[in-house]
């Protein structure tokens, strides 16, 4: 009888430590927003997601998820949460992170393609879009010659002067440097309508607390952001040939969150306006900063809001302004844990966090 005494007090303390270690998150004081539409299941786990904008007909438009296991794939849903078995992407080992860029010059056509890190392998694997045919040639090796070589995050980069494009990408944290924790490639057509990929810089800064998976690119401003766990967002040029490419320009959110900072989006509500959504996973809430940052330091980005979403534990998320049936304000992308993704209206995220609601034209 002691010993089982023993045993439930010792379970209540040890519940009551996780219980704090992991702290809700005080300034989200919302019910949690309900997703206007569940995903079907993935076969393993859920990680990251993009939303791909059909041109011609937005209801046609999909969302495209890394279901991330040894045996994984790049599953492709429908705006109704339904798998399209045929174009989603099997056989990949352990794909993590997954990000989409437009008008990628190949073969002399302006492609759409969708880029994601295959982990175990160390590389790169695109696909066209809509179709998902592989546009790589096998795939492009990343973090080549290092220590820590598996790839985990990834954010695509278009350069406003030029049109050339970039992947940086972030690996895992076993033997990962202090700096140059991410590197940077330029995106070419090899000549032959294959993509490739050409080293042009490791830069970025990491705590040592974790790792740093999820990073997002403002093109338009020419910005990268990354969440290193535990610690806090960075933001550096994604432009290689900045004057002060290789300088940290921010560092925020280094507070209120209850362990892992996570997936990071980015959605505009006009030119260089708008908010950086953070994953602040383990309290099952979004952290919301100004785009532009704050009037007389546009590095400066204060917490504006907190909101409480149903998705759990969540990993990864993207967002789009663009307006899609049945997502007013546009569409927002969260993982949940339960292998799912939840699709929300960003009317229904603006009015939970009590943002103002965009004007329409």
């Amino acid at each position: 009888m002691k010993r089982t005494v023993f045993a439930c007090l010792f379970t209540i303390v040890a519940t009551i430590a996780f219980a704090r270690e992991i702290m809700p998150d005080a300034d989200a004081t919302n019910v949690a927003v309900r997703p206007r539409v569940i995903t079907e299941p993935v076969k393993h786990d859920t990680d990251d997601p993009a939303i791909w904008i059909n041109p011609a007909d937005p209801a046609q438009s999909l969302v495209i998820g890394t279901d991330k296991d040894a045996d994984g794939a790049l599953v492709v849903f429908g705006l109704d949460g339904r798998i399209r078995h045929d174009l989603s992407v099997r056989g990949l080992v352990r794909p993590n992170n997954v990000d989409i860029v437009r008008g990628v010059l190949l073969g002399g056509v302006k492609t759409d393609i969708a880029v994601v890190t295959e982990r175990l392998a160390h590389r790169l694997r695109a696909y066209r879009l809509p179709d998902m045919a592989p546009v790589d040639g096998g795939g492009i090796s990343v973090f080549a010659g290092e220590r820590a070589r598996d790839a985990m995050g990834i954010a695509l980069y278009t350069r406003a002067t030029d049109g050339a494009v970039f992947a940086i990408v972030s690996r895992s944290d076993d033997g990962a440097p202090r700096r140059g924790y991410l590197h940077q490639y330029r995106l070419v057509d090899d000549g032959t309508g294959v993509l490739r990929g050409v080293f042009v810089r490791a830069f970025g800064q990491w705590s040592g607390k974790k790792e740093i998976e999820a990073l997002a690119v403002d093109s338009e401003l020419g910005y990268v952001y990354c969440s290193d766990e535990g610690y806090g967002v960075r933001k550096y040029h994604a432009d290689p040939a900045a004057e002060d490419a290789e300088d940290e320009l921010a560092e925020f959110g280094t507070a209120g969150f209850a362990r892992d900072h996570e997936g990071i989006s980015i959605y505009s509500t006009g030119p260089g306006t708008g908010y950086i959504l953070v994953s602040n996973q383990q309290a099952d809430t979004f952290r919301i900063f100004p785009r532009e940052g704050a009037a007389d330091n546009p590095h400066d980005h204060p917490l504006i809001a907190s909101v409480r979403v149903a998705a759990m534990d969540s990993d990864g998320s993207e967002v789009t302004a663009a307006e899609l049936p049945g997502f007013p304000g546009g569409l927002f992308v969260a993982m949940s844990t339960d292998r799912t993704f939840h699709f929300y209206a960003w009317d229904d995220i603006a009015a939970a966090a009590g943002l103002p609601k965009l004007a329409k034209e």
